[in-house]
């Protein structure tokens, strides 16, 4: 392990964060320590989701003034202020877009960070249950063997060597080493308990990331379908579309609120952990483990003495005691006793066995290996699952202001959209040059009770009895005039006199435009009338 390593030094953010002020409900500071199993600080985490929550109260506050404002104030109707409306709905969408787009990218690399960090935490709890898990099973295994197998075969050779007092003395010796071995082995910390506790809480953190994970997967798509959904409206002018988006806007507002209020809260709360997680380490393992064996596994330096050399060393040289007895049976009491063979060499294979295991677990309860779990859990919390928390905040900020800009821009689109269609409406459906009335003339040509506003037969009769006017006539209007009609069926509409040769009429026009118009082609009808008929 690099000896940068050694020591865990908490990052800068964790101490902004912690340094947070703390106050319980009842408005009263208290200890910014970890202590999640005290109330006041309960509360103290509480009351940042309820700051969360006033900034929501204030938010929806603020847009129903602004839509109440929007609502009461008449606005001029004219088209100077109608464009100027129309570019800051356009801006302000553009806006509310690409802030959402920001959000949704900002949330979406939070949303990972905070992911690799909680998996980088339950993998270390897990490697370090794995190392507690097999110290449990190598000291299991030895004591079983030492309790049962080298019994069995020391009862068996006590029958054996029963004529000869000095070897019985030697398995007697034997068997005070074995159960000097049990004694050491007895003494070492029981891991059972805590690796159980090590594997739930790996469980359940894992458990409960994966929902979190999908449940702010799901925001940020959400997110990114109102905003675009909400553009589509704008873009089509559909009205019951963008008050739908209105209503999916609001809620969106109230979850990225209570998104802030919650992520707020649980980066605080692991900050005020990662400044000092080794204080809150030892107040909870101290009813399972020893304070000098939790200090050193959290630091793990050079000068603190291993507090396992003593029992280890006591088997080893225990182990070593045992060996060198079999073997002089071995080599003296075979050749007197050769049915003692078998249960010398089952003691001399349980020994080597036992010695094999004395390795293993003195490489498994060396520092360095829980030291380096307990580091990558801490950088997996404390850097990558802070830091990915708050970018999540960040991304509920922004969220926030998109939609409160959303929020704003559809009631002055939806406005704008039902004036157009009002004054659409108000055009008169019998105006030769209004778009629908051109249409449902096309759809219907043998629709002959619709007459212009200044129609000559309305004057002079029947269209039927006009006779032709004299070939010597070179009039140039009322030749050009003669091609049109020809092209419209052949009915003269002298209506149309003063219009030709300019082109296509706009689609519409003013209540004013109409009058002056309606006079003029009066004035031009009578006029030509008596030339016609003169």
């Amino acid at each position: 392990m690099s000896s940068a390593r050694v020591d865990y030094i908490a990052p800068w953010w964790t101490y902004w964060l912690h340094n947070f002020p703390h106050i319980n409900l009842r408005f009263q500071p208290i200890d910014n320590s970890f202590q999640p199993e005290e109330e006041n600080y309960q509360q103290s985490l509480i009351f940042l989701g309820c700051v969360a929550a006033a900034g929501l109260g204030l938010n929806l506050l603020c847009l129903a003034i602004y839509l109440s404002c929007l609502c009461c104030c008449r606005k001029d109707e004219e088209e100077e202020s109608k464009k100027p409306n129309s570019c800051c709905v356009t801006w302000s969408a553009v806006a509310a877009g690409l802030i959402t787009c920001v959000a949704v990218g900002v949330g979406f690399y939070g949303n990972s960070e905070t992911n690799d960090g909680v998996y980088q935490l339950t993998y270390s709890l897990y490697n370090a249950n794995h190392t507690l898990g097999g110290v449990d099973s190598l000291v299991t295994g030895t004591m079983g063997s030492m309790k049962s197998g080298l019994h069995q075969h020391l009862a068996r050779l006590d029958e054996i060597f029963a004529t000869r007092g000095d070897y019985v003395q030697t398995l007697q010796f034997m068997q005070q080493m074995a159960d000097n071995v049990i004694k050491q082995l007895l003494g070492l910390p029981d891991w059972e308990e805590a690796k159980v506790d090590l594997a739930s809480i790996a469980d359940q953190t894992a458990n409960i990331e994966y929902y979190r994970w999908l449940t702010y997967l799901l925001l940020l798509i959400l997110d990114l379908i109102i905003c675009l959904l909400a553009c589509l409206g704008l873009a089509k002018q559909s009205r019951w579309l963008l008050t739908t988006m209105m209503v999916f806007g609001v809620l969106t507002l109230v979850l990225s609120w209570t998104s802030l209020g919650a992520d707020l809260a649980t980066a605080v709360g692991t900050s005020d952990f990662c400044v000092s997680p080794d204080k809150y380490l030892m107040s909870q393992t101290k009813t399972i483990i020893g304070a000098d064996i939790v200090h050193y596994y959290l630091y793990c330096n050079q000068t603190l003495s291993n507090p396992f050399q003593q029992p280890l060393t006591i088997f080893q040289r225990s182990l070593t005691t045992m060996q060198i007895q079999i073997q002089s049976l071995l080599q003296f009491a075979v050749p007197l006793f050769p049915t003692a063979e078998r249960d010398l060499l089952g003691i001399q294979h349980l020994l080597n066995s036992s010695e094999a295991s004395l390795h293993q677990l003195t490489a498994l309860l060396d520092c360095r290996g829980l030291n380096k779990d307990y580091l990558d859990a801490m950088v997996g919390v404390c850097y990558d699952g802070v830091e990915g928390v708050l970018y999540l905040c960040l991304f509920s900020i922004l969220a926030a202001c998109a939609f409160t800009v959303m929020l704003c821009a559809i009631p002055r689109a939806w406005r704008q959209i039902a004036c157009r269609e009002q004054d659409y409406d108000d055009i008169d459906e019998e105006d030769p040059f209004n778009p629908r009335a051109r249409r449902i003339g096309s759809q219907n040509p043998n629709h002959t009770n619709m007459h212009s506003f200044c129609s000559y037969s309305s004057s002079m009769g029947s269209q039927n009895s006009l006779h032709p006017p004299a070939p010597a006539v070179s009039n140039a209007p009322m030749s050009e005039y003669m091609n049109q009609t020809a092209l419209f069926g052949g009915n003269p509409r002298y209506e149309n006199v003063p219009l030709i040769g300019r082109g296509s009429p706009p689609p519409s026009y003013s209540p004013s435009m109409r009058a002056t118009y309606l006079s003029m082609t009066e004035e031009q009808s009578r006029h030509f009338g008596n030339d016609f008929q003169a």
